[in-house]
């Protein structure tokens, strides 16, 4: 299994960005995808998830409104378009697969929101 994420970056408050995950080695939608991110000093938390089938999505609270999970199937690729970013948002987004009890994690991508 590899997940190979890109995009992120540093943006402006109130500015978007996009990350996407391309994934390889399993059936990639047969498998529920997530978006993590991890702040500095604070825990690894969940920012987003997707269905296998697109169908189904959950957001934080925190993001709510202003995030949105998607995928292609057939590009095998999860995205994470973020909307009116903020400050609190910056953090290293890592995206997730959980697959035969073993947890795959992406390379992890740096998003700094910051004027």
């Amino acid at each position: 299994v590899q997940l190979v994420q890109s995009g992120g970056g540093l943006v402006q408050p109130g500015g978007s960005l996009r990350l996407s995950c391309a994934a390889s080695g399993f059936t990639f939608s047969s498998y529920a995808m997530s978006w993590y991110r991890q702040a500095p000093g604070k825990e690894r938390e969940l920012v987003a998830a997707i269905t296998g089938a697109g169908g189904i999505t959950n957001y934080a609270d925190s993001v709510k409104g202003r995030f949105t999970i998607s995928r292609d199937n057939a590009k095998n690729t999860v995205y994470l378009q973020m909307n009116s970013l903020k400050p609190e948002d910056t953090a290293v987004y890592y995206c997730y697969v959980r697959r035969m009890a073993s947890n795959y994690w992406g390379q992890g991508t740096q998003v700094t929101v910051s004027s």
